[in-house]
């Protein structure tokens, strides 16, 4: 059930690094909008309320997390979203959305089969 491939990909430490990175609201806007295309850091700052070294310091953990690369280009460092890893991270989760369902599914039998049973111990026991 758990796709290997998956697992290969990614060690603990990286899965640890991109849903720590994607733990806050502000980074995960900073993916959303790099997604699109390349952004300044200055950009990027421009729409949030705090420092400019704060919002380095975001893309500073999305870049360590793989979520997103930067470059310089003249004075300007461009941010752009890393779609591998943003494509590793969605079947990481698809994974665990399959197990989990599969779980609740197997919860559900359970139920399914202890009803029948009530039913059928019921049946055979009316006056009881």
């Amino acid at each position: 059930m758990y796709n290997q491939m998956v697992v290969y990909e990614l060690s603990d430490a990286e899965v640890d690094r991109i849903f720590h990175a994607l733990a806050d609201a502000t980074r995960r806007d900073i993916v959303r909008r790099t997604v699109v295309g390349e952004a300044s850091v200055s950009d990027l700052a421009a729409d949030y309320e705090m420092s400019f070294a704060a919002v380095q310091k975001h893309v500073a953990v999305l870049e360590s997390a793989g979520l997103v690369t930067k470059r310089a280009e003249g004075r300007q460092r461009l941010v752009r979203a890393n779609p591998a890893t943003i494509r590793r991270a969605r079947s990481l989760l698809a994974v665990y959305e399959q197990l989990w369902r599969a779980r609740v599914d197997r919860l559900d039998d359970l139920f399914a089969e202890e009803r029948t049973e009530d039913r059928a111990e019921d049946r055979e026991n009316p006056g009881d």
